[in-house]
């Protein structure tokens, strides 16, 4: 997978990626980042990129020119016009399912705005996904463009290492993870499952599954919705409504 993130702050996004998971994988070759400072394509000397916004108002907004000619000059270099992810509150929520689309990518682009945004001609222009992680604001979009690529890139082959490891977390089949469980045995008063210590694989995975149901059902129903629940998981979600777990 081929990063590039067209950004004020190049340092940040470097610093940030270089780390943990991500960066041992761009050590082996499997990730790639170019951060490309939009800073270098203005034409001012003193290096602007932003200017007041049409029709008044308060705050700055970033200038298109400077971004259109960083983004000319790497697509010409890749000799390709990649996707383009805006990370913008204006966009869809990102989901998992986002995340295992955009993995099948092999480069992306990212832009990260400041200020009051980006002219809307270059959004016009360029963006072919606009990508929210949330209702919040932030400084800029360089920590959403981090998280948006950090979940990309766990799910490229080889990143994680135990590639079995993704596939028993949470959102997989629109649930919630499992409680997880190490040494040692009893802290604080607080017990390890007995099951998790009996050995019998099938029991476990059986009691995992239903641990699962039941925290989404706790603590984010919304997601039963599109759960993909077979017979014995649906007995198991009703037993629990009668309990009076549902929070809804």
């Amino acid at each position: 997978m081929n990063y590039h993130v067209l950004t004020l702050f190049p340092e940040m996004i470097e610093n940030g990626f270089a780390t943990s998971i991500t960066g041992r994988a761009m050590e082996n070759g499997l990730l790639h980042l170019n951060a490309v400072n939009i800073r270098d394509y203005s034409m001012d000397k003193h290096r602007h990129v932003d200017d007041y916004p049409y029709g008044g108002g308060a705050g700055m907004v970033m200038q298109p020119e400077p971004i259109y000619r960083a983004y000319e000059d790497l697509t010409n270099e890749l000799r390709k016009k990649p996707r383009v992810i805006y990370v913008t509150p204006q966009g869809e929520v990102f989901r998992q399912s986002k995340a295992e689309e955009l993995a099948r990518e092999e480069d992306l682009i990212f832009l990260c705005g400041h200020y009051e945004g980006v002219d809307e001609r270059l959004l016009e222009e360029i963006v072919t996904d606009y990508i929210s992680i949330g209702d919040y604001v932030l400084t800029g979009g360089e920590l959403a463009a981090l998280v948006v690529m950090d979940a990309i890139s766990r799910l490229v082959p080889g990143v994680l290492g135990n590639e079995t490891s993704k596939d028993h977390e949470s959102f997989q089949d629109s649930l919630l993870e499992h409680p997880q469980y190490t040494r040692p045995p009893e802290f604080r008063g607080r017990k390890v499952p007995e099951i998790l210590l009996s050995g019998h694989h099938a029991r476990i995975e059986a009691w995992r599954r239903k641990q699962s149901i039941k925290r989404t059902l706790e603590r984010r129903p919304d997601l039963l919705k599109k759960a993909e629940l077979d017979k014995e998981d649906q007995r198991y979600l009703e037993e629990l409504l009668k309990e009076g777990k549902n929070i809804w």
